[in-house]
């Protein structure tokens, strides 16, 4: 993952893609950011795979927050450009799960976790974050897991 990037960053920059360029770079920091914080930690191998995708999908939820508030604010060149910093996100991310591919997947959680009420959610969460990270939206399956729990 990090070697894509860093020939995606490689290539922007010959082709002289200024938004793809920044974006790449803010991945590239997330990344390294994280990278520090896990050696204070003691663990010098640096963030998994799994932690990358993490920092992808924060990114983007991020990124969709501002442009609700710059299309609120009626700034919507800024929204354009966080929509394309999005697309370059993407990416770098699996594809995502269909809404059936969701459905068995959050009742496979359940049934692994042997969850039986609302309170069980934080461990079915947590169980679709780990085998899943990158390739569903949490926001909109935290209240799908709620309903079935609830």
């Amino acid at each position: 993952m990090r070697d894509r990037i860093k020939a995606a960053l490689t290539q922007a920059i010959k082709d002289r893609d200024q938004i793809r360029v920044s974006t790449l770079r803010l991945i590239s920091a997330a990344i390294k950011d994280r990278d520090i914080g896990a050696r204070g930690e003691g663990n010098d191998t640096g963030v998994s795979q799994g932690e990358i995708l993490s920092i992808l999908d924060k990114m983007i939820s991020q990124r969709n927050e501002s442009i609700k508030a710059y299309e609120e604010g009626g700034r919507l060149e800024l929204a354009e450009r966080e929509r394309s910093e999005i697309g370059v996100i993407r990416e770098f991310l699996p594809r995502q799960l269909t809404e059936e591919e969701i459905s068995r997947a959050i009742q496979m959680a359940i049934d692994e976790v042997g969850a039986s009420g609302i309170r069980d959610m934080g461990r079915v969460m947590g169980q679709l974050k780990g085998r899943y990270a990158g390739q569903m939206d949490f926001g909109k399956v935290g209240p799908a897991v709620r309903n079935l729990l609830g």
